[in-house]
């Protein structure tokens, strides 16, 4: 059994670990094999991959069998998009809990430097 991926242009992608092909001895009835790779993208645009070629052979039948993955949905490859509010999110999920520390050290502060109602009122009886 052999699977054959080669539909990835090597002038739109580099392969960064892997192979787009591999061969196996044998799946047995009902078993499960899987198989990745990682590509890394050189240009950007839309792309259009073509389905996995899958070649194996039944052993009650003498000819080779061939079958298709399923294609992939096109792919906008390193599209620019205008910003979203995500970005804003971004930035509260990661400088959050430093704002929130600093707000709450700055209030703390406020209160024992600023002087009560109740400690001024106490102080001009005292100079009276």
């Amino acid at each position: 059994m052999s699977l054959l991926d080669d539909s990835w242009p090597q002038d739109m992608f580099d392969i960064v670990s892997g192979n787009t092909s591999r061969s196996w001895e044998r799946l047995d009835a009902g078993g499960l094999l899987s198989h990745s790779f990682e590509l890394e993208a050189k240009k950007q645009g839309m792309f259009y991959g073509a389905p996995a070629v899958i070649t194996f052979r039944i052993p009650t039948k003498a000819a080779l069998q061939e079958a298709y993955s399923t294609p992939i949905l096109p792919l906008d490859v390193l599209a620019e998009r205008p910003p979203e509010k995500k970005f804003d999110w971004r930035l509260l999920a990661k400088y959050g809990s430093q704002i929130s520390v600093i707000s709450i050290v700055v209030l703390f502060i406020y209160l024992i430097v600023t002087p009560s109602k109740s400690s001024a009122a106490k102080a001009s009886k005292k100079k009276r």
